[in-house]
């Protein structure tokens, strides 16, 4: 599988990528498949059966909400956040659901949304589809798991592409055809070296296997406005986010008194801390909210790119989109990497391959930025995780508030103190990008399953929901 930066950054809804938007993909692709094979009309009813994390934290992160606007046609990208509730509510009140809005089906959550504690097979996060006749009869099934990052696979393995993703076609199968094929932090720097170009001008010309440059400009350019918009959203929204606890958003009040106080900044050199840790709680909380976020390279690390990209613009002399499309093209060749050989999953690995990879991506998209050497870009990439190993996943009440809003801003300052580090070197360094990788796959591999994503360890447990 080839992966283009338009399958790392997608936009989509909160609070989850693995949990929201990868069923919300799997459940509307199994409706296309019931309308492209049976027919719609030959559909009594549904189910679905939710395994694994998808089942422990599901209604917490809105999987169940997703499952019913994904049979009802939705799909992540294009739904309007303000128009979920009632949707979701319409269903509920009526206790049908039209599949993709055309043919009505009786649909009674109790009866029809089953959890599973058990997981299925290839990943923790499964789900299985069933279609049934007036008789009766089972017609059709169908197997699918959310892999991270709203990535989705078939029970065969074969990745499930949204029918509205960005990606070119060829982007669901090998990477023929490529000008600069990598899929390790070694074959990238080889690439670097072989070439002179840099990870930016690589990923740039391999995404013009797919699309024209104007248009891969186009669409980094929108991917940079959703970021914006989301951290614009956070700052201005006030109140409390959904669920028991009512966790309070804070990043309004932040942004009201940074903005109201500016010479306090000339007092205190380390106040472009505050404007990070801002940036990425607003991503978060909008997120949280169920907002508009880009995925990057998950929901649950939504904030943190887009925090050090907004570092880079508001805080760095000589900005402009040209560094934007060179920071998000380094951070996706990254990413790529984390993709190919680990996991993007906080059920599978917990929250470094959350947090962790997104820290790791913006590292060396800011040293990039910052004129680092490919050598000193892996540097910061590797910096960025080797610092993140171990990181568990234990949202409280299945909630991605608690602790991952401010471990978005404690994973931002992170990438640029990692930047900063590999740039203050020659890019010469013990441990590899690759190296860490191994070990953040194998630390996964090693972590209780409590602690990836099932909300029954860590502080998921030792903090009382209010």
């Amino acid at each position: 599988m080839s992966v283009s930066v338009f399958d790392l950054f997608k936009i989509g809804i909160g609070p989850s990528s693995s949990h929201t938007v990868g069923p919300m993909i799997a459940a509307r692709q199994f409706a296309c498949q019931l309308q492209g094979t049976l027919g719609l009309a030959a559909v009594h009813h549904v189910t679905v059966e939710l395994f694994g994390s998808l089942s422990a934290t599901g209604v917490g992160h809105g999987t169940d909400k997703a499952v019913l606007l994904g049979l009802a046609g939705h799909e992540p990208d294009h739904i309007d956040p303000d128009q979920i509730q009632p949707a979701i509510a319409d269903i509920r009140t009526r206790q049908t659901l039209a599949l993709l809005g055309e043919h009505v089906v009786p649909f009674v959550e109790k009866e029809h949304l089953l959890f599973r504690r058990k997981s299925l097979p290839l990943h923790p996060n499964g789900m299985a589809f069933h279609a049934f006749d007036a008789q009766g009869n089972e017609i059709a099934a169908r197997e699918y798991y959310s892999v991270g990052g709203g990535f989705v696979i078939d029970a065969a393995g074969e990745r499930v592409l949204n029918s509205a993703a960005t990606a070119g076609p060829d982007t669901a199968g090998h990477a023929q055809g490529l000008p600069h094929p990598f899929r390790t932090g070694a074959e990238l720097l080889a690439q670097c070296q072989a070439t002179g170009l840099t990870p930016a001008q690589l990923m740039a010309a391999n995404e013009q296997h797919w699309r024209s440059s104007a248009e891969v400009r186009r669409q980094l350019m929108a991917i940079w406005k959703t970021m914006a918009g989301a951290v614009q959203r956070g700052c201005a929204s006030t109140g409390t986010l959904p669920g028991p606890m009512h966790v309070r958003r804070r990043a309004a009040e932040l942004h009201h008194k940074l903005s109201s106080a500016p010479e306090a900044a000339l007092r205190d050199p380390l106040s472009m801390l505050d404007w990070v840790n801002l940036y990425a709680m607003a991503v978060n909380e909008e997120n949280a909210a169920g907002g508009r976020v880009v995925t990057a390279p998950t929901n649950g690390a939504a904030g943190v790119i887009p925090a050090v990209l907004h570092y880079y613009v508001n805080f760095l002399p000589g900005a402009n989109e040209d560094g934007i499309a060179t920071f998000l093209l380094t951070a996706g060749a990254i990413g790529i990497i984390y993709k190919e050989n680990a996991s993007l999953s906080g059920a599978e690995v917990g929250c470094q391959g959350e947090v962790g990879v997104a820290c790791s991506m913006a590292a060396g998209a800011l040293a990039a930025v910052m004129g680092g050497s490919p050598e000193q870009i892996e540097n910061a990439a590797e910096i960025g995780m080797e610092h993140n190993l171990g990181m568990t996943c234990d949202p409280v009440g299945g909630l991605v508030q608690i602790p991952c809003i401010e471990r978005n801003a404690m994973g931002a300052i992170k990438a640029i103190n990692a930047a900063r580090m590999a740039l203050r070197g020659d890019g010469q360094h013990v441990v590899s990008l690759d190296k860490v990788i191994k070990t953040m796959m194998q630390t996964g591999a090693d972590m209780k399953i409590k602690y990836k994503e099932t909300s029954r360890g860590g502080l998921a447990v030792n903090v009382v929901e209010c």
